[in-house]
């Protein structure tokens, strides 16, 4: 017969090897099968725009897709966006922004996001890593539960460029979701419609969507936002209009390098 001891070892290790492949079936809901298709953008993407509060241009904005690494054993795209006060602007209210993201390769899902906030005398630090694996965000500030292929709002903008507008009607929208601070935010992204649009870098065909963004810096306001895309593979952001109660800020493409491709929707 089997001693106390022997059948209480044997109990253990049947819950254990139980336990263990729960495990393995709640992980595998979270297997990363995403796989989208990125014609939009590519290493070496920088583009640059001047932000102005009505007629002034009060800064400098920038937007790089720096590199590719790794992290949390996936592939990531390094993607920075950062504005700065030009100096005659700084006495009335200087800005030093910086957000970064790491976009998985495949999924185009984040795995880590920062932002580092610098205007008047305010600041702010924070950062999140994204394990997908597990479904939590590991912030500065805490730990908190995430749906699987959770935005921050950086790593949202990017891919909402290689999404499809082509049957869209106005009013038409795509469904996101935006994690900020402690929360996760959805995140609407509604087509508006098309437009031709002159800026600095010239003349383009657009697509006019509005991002209906709860929380999350970046473009938040107090009022709309119309971001205007190529209407081409590359949706590249030609012109950002954010009401405010005080006005609007509009920013504007002035640069561009190391595109994905071809600007077709431009006006030579």
């Amino acid at each position: 017969m089997l001693s106390k001891n022997k059948i209480m070892l044997i109990l253990f290790f049947i819950a254990f090897t139980s336990f263990s492949e729960a495990q393995k079936s709640s992980f595998s809901k979270r297997s990363f099968g995403r796989k989208i298709e990125n014609h939009a953008f590519k290493v070496g993407e920088k583009l640059t725009f001047d932000v102005k509060y009505g007629f002034v241009t009060a800064g400098i904005a920038e937007m790089a897709v720096s590199g590719i690494s790794r992290l949390a054993g996936r592939e990531v795209y390094n993607i920075t966006f950062q504005v700065n006060t030009v100096s005659a602007f700084d006495p009335f209210y200087k800005v030093r922004d910086r957000y970064a993201t790491y976009i998985d390769v495949e999924g185009l899902f984040p795995w880590r996001f920062e932002q580092h906030i610098r205007e008047g005398g305010y600041s702010r630090d924070f950062s999140a890593f994204f394990d997908q694996r597990k479904g939590i965000a590991k912030t500065s500030e805490g730990s908190y539960e995430i749906p699987q292929y959770v935005n921050d709002i950086l790593s949202a903008f990017y891919l909402a460029r290689t999404l499809d507008y082509s049957k869209m009607k106005p009013g038409d929208k795509f469904k996101l979701q935006n994690f900020y601070k402690d929360k996760v935010y959805p995140l609407d992204v509604v087509f508006r419609g098309k437009e031709r649009v002159s800026v600095a870098a010239g003349e383009f065909d657009c697509i006019i969507v509005e991002p209906l963004v709860a929380a999350g810096g970046l473009f938040k306001s107090e009022g709309s936002i119309l971001v205007w895309l190529t209407d081409d593979n590359l949706k590249i952001p030609v012109k950002v209009k954010t009401k405010i109660i005080i006005g609007s800020i509009d920013a504007e493409l002035t640069g561009y390098e190391g595109l994905a491709g071809k600007l077709t929707s431009k006006s030579y």
